[in-house]
């Protein structure tokens, strides 16, 4: 088991433990946000709520994970900057995992902002919003030398990622037509 404070925030496992244990925390501060949304007469509490600590919940696990440091932190790390060489190279050992890991990291920002910002009521927009998060994480990968691979390829896999999150999260936030009552009147 992790037994040092090292062990518990400075490895995958460590951050992967914390997660699964921090559900509960997650779950009473969704609890909590949608109460005293809803004592503030917010017209949505629970959906609000849900989408802010799905979106943190679920986000900053993957941030945490790719911002640790590799096997010699400190040292430079590669730099990739040839669209789809890394992606091909991953297709060709067929590390789908990697692929799947990075096509998660901002999945749950995806998912969860068009229903919370109106200016994210897009999946081009999610994507856009994604791929400039994901290049700030790569380029401070980089230049904090962690020891890190920075690839415009995670920048694709992320932003593509969040896109897709975002047309699965599409029937909540999608406009609705307006009643039938009102078209008729809108063409007289």
């Amino acid at each position: 088991m992790l037994n040092t404070w090292q062990e518990w925030v400075g490895t995958e496992t460590g951050v992967v433990v914390g997660a699964v244990l921090g559900i509960p925390v997650a779950v009473l501060a969704m609890l909590l946000l949608a109460l005293y949304r809803r004592l503030g007469r917010n017209p949505h509490p629970w959906r609000t709520a849900l989408a802010d600590v799905g979106m943190v919940y679920g986000t900053l696990p993957w941030v945490w994970i790719i911002m640790l440091p590799g096997a010699e932190p400190g040292g430079v790390g590669e730099l990739s900057l040839v669209p789809f060489a890394d992606l091909i190279d991953l297709v060709e050992h067929r590390d789908a995992g990697q692929i799947v890991g990075n096509m998660l990291v901002f999945a749950a920002l995806g998912f969860f902002a068009p229903l919370r910002f109106a200016a994210l009521r897009s999946a081009w927009r999610v994507l856009v919003f994604a791929a400039a998060c994901s290049a700030f994480l790569e380029i401070a990968q980089f230049v904090l030398r962690l020891d890190r691979v920075s690839s415009v390829d995670d920048v694709l896999l992320n932003a593509v990622g969040a896109a897709l999150a975002s047309l699965a999260s599409r029937w909540w936030w999608r406009p609705k037509p307006a009643p039938v009552e009102e078209r008729h009147l809108v063409a007289v």
